[in-house]
């Protein structure tokens, strides 16, 4: 019988993991298929609080994941793959392994979609990102493109054009599905270069990692070669929550529902971090919420009595 364990080992999980440990409930940890999280995925990390020279993703997640091993938690390397929350204990299953639970923390984290391209996702980091507020300060007066037509991709192309040279803005139909007021901004700001009716049809690259892409008209066909030193993908995110979907309550978008913080639809189950946060989507507020869950199972624990 596990006190506290947490699913998911990005930064809500692990920063959930040691404020539990230091309170004397040391939990397990499961990781899932991508220990870290989203962050294993980005090359170069400078605006993590305390980070003052830079670090890469994976570097910055096992040092999280050494510091809350050492308080005690215990991070195991393996999926959960079903879960029953109808009734205390909670349980979750590792295969066929039945483990059962006095409180839970979802931190499954969301996966930014991808296109079906090929080399396209050996490329992230190396050119290819999926967050501009994340990478974009590395392209500094260069020339970017963008995929995408809702209110992120608007923000984001935004946001690049106050520190790129050039953005270039590629949407696969003739109208945005962003707002018009967000679409009126990106039209009017003479960094920003829209293309309609194309997608990616090709990544080009050479030993250094992505020096272009390869548009293709949706419409009539042609292909065209476009250098661009970065490019972002702002096509959607989907959080990690098959699992969950008939256990807790979601959103229509699939992200678990949260009220007062970080509880769920059911007593004892908790959420922090990408998989209820479909805003920030940023390793410093994925760590806030895990704090936050992290203390409210601290009360919760202690409000029925379930500490010994």
């Amino acid at each position: 019988m596990n006190k506290a364990t947490i699913i998911g080992t990005g930064p809500a999980g692990l920063t959930a993991a040691i404020y539990l440990a230091r309170a004397y409930l040391p939990p397990i940890i499961y990781s899932g298929i991508q220990h870290g999280g989203q962050l294993t995925t980005t090359t170069e990390i400078e605006n993590f609080p305390g980070v003052d020279e830079g670090i890469t993703g994976p570097e910055l997640m096992n040092k999280v994941a050494a510091q809350a091993e050492r308080f005690g938690a215990r991070v195991i390397y393996d999926t959960v793959t079903k879960v029953d929350f109808s009734s205390l204990p909670l349980k979750i299953w590792i295969g066929d392994e039945l483990v059962e639970s006095r409180t839970v923390i979802v931190a499954t984290g969301a996966a930014a979609r991808i296109l079906d391209l090929p080399r396209l996702r050996e490329l992230i980091g190396q050119g290819v990102s999926t967050c501009a507020t994340c990478d974009g300060f590395f392209f500094k007066n260069r020339r970017l493109m963008i995929i995408g037509g809702g209110d992120s991709a608007m923000e984001e192309a935004q946001y690049l054009s106050k520190i790129a040279a050039e953005v270039i803005v590629v949407h696969r139909r003739d109208e945005f599905r962003a707002s018009k007021i967000m679409v009126e901004r990106i039209e009017k700001n003479p960094k920003i270069t829209i293309i309609r009716s194309a997608v990616p049809d090709k990544v080009l690259e050479d030993d250094s990692g992505l020096t272009g892409v390869r548009l293709k008209d949706v419409k009539a066909g042609d292909l065209s070669d476009h250098a661009v030193d970065g490019l972002f993908l702002a096509i959607g995110h989907d959080p990690n929550t098959a699992i969950f979907k008939d256990h807790l309550d979601l959103d229509e978008k699939g992200y678990i529902k949260v009220h007062n913080f970080t509880e769920t639809s059911v007593p004892g189950v908790f959420a922090a971090g990408d998989v209820c946060d479909p805003h920030f989507r940023q390793a410093v507020t994925a760590a806030g919420m895990g704090c936050q869950a992290a203390l409210q199972v601290q009360r919760f624990i202690e409000e029925l009595g379930l500490e010994d």
